[in-house]
């Protein structure tokens, strides 16, 4: 595997695995759910987390540019 678009691309895979298996668990939860059930709490904290990742997987990240100087210019471009 040398090209990084192809780990990318398996962490998304794998992401969406176990978001698929954590949504599978939660609908299979019994019920009635308590607001204070620390086992569906923690379903839902992961499921979140899934999420989160595969935001991150997928937007765009800010690179910024070194400033050059200008040739002839003694400041910096903008």
């Amino acid at each position: 595997m040398t090209d990084y678009s192809e780990c990318l691309m398996i962490a998304r895979q794998e992401l969406r695995l176990a978001q698929a298996a954590l949504r599978r668990d939660m609908a299979d939860y019994p019920t009635p759910i308590a607001g204070c059930d620390e086992q569906f709490n923690h379903l839902l904290d992961q499921s979140q987390r899934i999420r989160n990742a595969l935001a991150a997987l997928e937007a765009p990240q800010f690179v910024p540019t070194p400033r050059r100087l200008d040739i002839g210019m003694s400041i910096e471009s903008r």
